[in-house]
């Protein structure tokens, strides 16, 4: 499951940061939990930088049974963010409980295009590479000719596209965050993802948020669905 931050790079602030969380419960004949918390931040260590990560995890419960159990930290450093078009170095580490992932490595690099970019609204895309090393569990996926590897590797590219968005006198705010990614060795391995939220504020530092979240993946294990969705809500903590 990838998370992509909504932090803006391109601010001046030196530290920033902000915690969401989201989720359902229900008792009683049927027992439900689904939990979502995403905790982001951003510092500028030296002149021109910026350093950017964001945290996230996810448990759901049905019936007392786990179905979802995963960990997500995605951490980029920035260079040049007052250019148009500007660098940037990543790396990412998750897990996957229902996919059966023990975990996931990615490092690469890329540029951001800054479509447009105010104090309240902004749009990016960006274009990366990055060396996925993947570790599972089991080793008989819905593609045989990978049957009775543990761990797969590949090299992939990703367009990102990502925005934000302050409505009808900022009493409405917008998120998207997507991203398709294939591999560069076998075009049916690939993976794509859209994360669409809103927000009403309640105070300076407090929204309420509703997040939707769809995840697609082409090489999966045997019998398992190679698409997810989640509807959740609740609240995000913020310092600025």
């Amino acid at each position: 499951m990838f998370v992509f931050g909504q932090l803006n790079e391109s601010d001046t602030l030196k530290i920033k940061g902000q915690l969401s969380l989201t989720g359902f419960w229900q008792g009683g004949n049927v027992q439900t939990v689904i939990f979502r918390a995403k905790a982001e931040g951003s510092v500028i260590p030296f002149k021109n930088s910026v350093f950017k990560t964001t945290n996230s995890y996810v448990y759901q419960e049905f019936g007392k049974v786990k179905a979802d159990e995963d960990i997500l930290s995605l951490n980029f450093l920035y260079f040049n963010t007052n250019k148009k078009v500007y660098p940037l170095l990543l790396g990412f580490v998750s897990t996957n409980f229902r996919r059966e992932i023990d975990v996931r490595y990615l490092f690469g690099a890329g540029l951001t295009f800054q479509v447009f970019n105010d104090k309240t609204n902004w749009l990016k895309v960006s274009l990366s590479s990055e060396y996925e090393q993947t570790n599972f569990n089991k080793t008989n996926f819905t593609r045989p000719e990978y049957n009775g590897n543990s761990t797969i590797n590949t090299w992939r590219g990703t367009i990102w596209l990502n925005g934000k968005y302050h409505l009808f006198k900022k009493k409405l705010i917008l998120n998207h965050e997507s991203y398709f990614q294939p591999s560069f060795q076998d075009y049916k391995n690939y993976r794509w993802q859209a994360d669409i939220s809103a927000e009403l504020p309640i105070w300076k530092y407090l929204n309420f948020k509703i997040s939707y979240l769809h995840t697609s993946e082409s090489l999966v294990i045997e019998n398992q669905k190679q698409e997810d969705q989640f509807l959740s809500f609740g609240f995000t903590l913020k310092s600025f």
